[in-house]
């Protein structure tokens, strides 16, 4: 069954719209959802260069097709079968592209075509149910095939981008770190410095004492 669905813009990952009601029925559904969002993070970053692939995850299996400037992503079952699976992304992809192609480019906020849920849960229907005469046809129609779309581990599709994320943390904190360090190091400097000069400071002050006591007594 289709699980999940999603549609974000390639060039920065911005997520244009997603199956609302998705995710009901999955446990740990915002894992998942955290998942398909780094793959549009790493997509737009140019480290997948695939334009369709099939992505494994736990129980489940990301499928995604990415056309012009959009990639259009669903997780399914993985008995699910893959034909299905990329003609349901097929259809979003043309609705998509026809009643939204024009303002693609110039969505500037998350989810700016949420409406398009009404198209995606309509559309699901269709497609959860594989018995069904249509869904039949479909699996037998040799228009459409998939065997060269490439299926691969999801810790290897996103481990390049998890890889650059744990060298940015880790410069991240080196520079903090050194920042620390840095005044920690001035702190000794000043303590030291007191510690060197504070009895000269003192003597010289016992002195000056000392001259104006005497001065005053004589």
């Amino acid at each position: 069954m289709v699980k999940l669905t999603m549609v974000a813009r390639v060039t920065d990952g911005l997520p244009l719209a997603e199956g609302l009601d998705d995710g009901r029925d999955v446990p740990d559904a915002d894992f998942y959802k955290q998942q398909a969002k780094s793959l549009f993070k790493n997509l737009s970053m140019g480290q997948i260069d695939a334009s369709r692939m099939s992505v494994e995850t736990g129980p489940y299996i990301f499928h995604y097709i990415i056309e012009g400037r959009v990639c259009y992503l669903t997780m399914c079952d993985r008995s699910y079968p893959k034909k299905l699976a990329f003609q349901y992304l097929e259809d979003l992809k043309n609705e998509f592209e026809r009643v939204n192609g024009s303002q693609i480019e110039t969505a500037a906020r998350p989810y700016a075509f949420i409406k398009f849920d009404t198209f995606i849960q309509r559309t699901k229907k269709l497609y959860q149910d594989t018995r069904t005469q249509r869904n039949i046809t479909k699996l037998n129609d040799e228009l459409y095939e998939v065997h060269q779309i490439m299926t691969r581990n999801v810790q290897d599709v996103l481990g390049v981008g998890e890889k650059l994320d744990q060298v940015s943390q880790m410069s991240s904190r080196l520079t903090s770190e050194s920042r620390i360090y840095a005044d920690k190091a001035r702190d000794l400097n000043r303590q030291a410095l007191i510690r060197k000069w504070a009895p000269v400071a003192i003597v010289i002050g016992v002195v000056i004492l000392l001259f104006w006591a005497k001065n005053k007594i004589w």
